[in-house]
């Protein structure tokens, strides 16, 4: 603490003032200093809560980007069993055709197979029949009338 030397009246008043001016210097110092001090903190304030804000969004895209890889990653699964379904539905009628077709021709051999056998029964009644007229040709012509 400051001692100030005494006067008649009390203490020294340059004494007392000088050191009143020094206080009020000090203090308005230390207010000036305070005011600079709240207007970067309030500075710094914003900037939290702007890089809070990016924070967030960043934190909200990650989120989504792994949705979104994980939608993506489930609807490719989802269309190769799509396309394996189908290959396998595609296979199997293509086999069914091919089976019924198989059939169809094969019903068509035997069908053309019996007539093979009746033409040739056919034919050989007909060529039987033939040689018969030709035999009673021969015959009525050796035949002396």
């Amino acid at each position: 603490m400051e001692k100030f030397s005494y006067e008649k009246d009390g203490y020294n008043r340059s004494e007392v003032n000088k050191f009143i001016s020094d206080v009020i210097k000090q203090t308005e110092g230390i207010i000036k200093r305070c005011k600079l001090q709240s207007s970067e903190i309030e500075k710094l304030r914003k900037e939290l809560t702007h890089y809070k804000s990016l924070e967030d969004t960043l934190k909200t895209a990650i989120i989504k980007a792994e949705e979104t890889g994980d939608n993506i990653k489930r609807m490719a699964r989802e269309e190769h069993e799509l396309i394996v379904k189908d290959a396998k539905n595609n296979a199997s009628r293509i086999v069914n055709e091919a089976l019924l077709r198989a059939e169809k021709i094969e019903n068509q051999a035997d069908t053309l197979e019996r007539n093979m056998k009746i033409f040739k029964r056919k034919l050989k009644v007909i060529m039987e029949q033939q040689m018969a007229v030709v035999e009673e040709i021969e015959v009525l012509e050796l035949d002396p009338k």
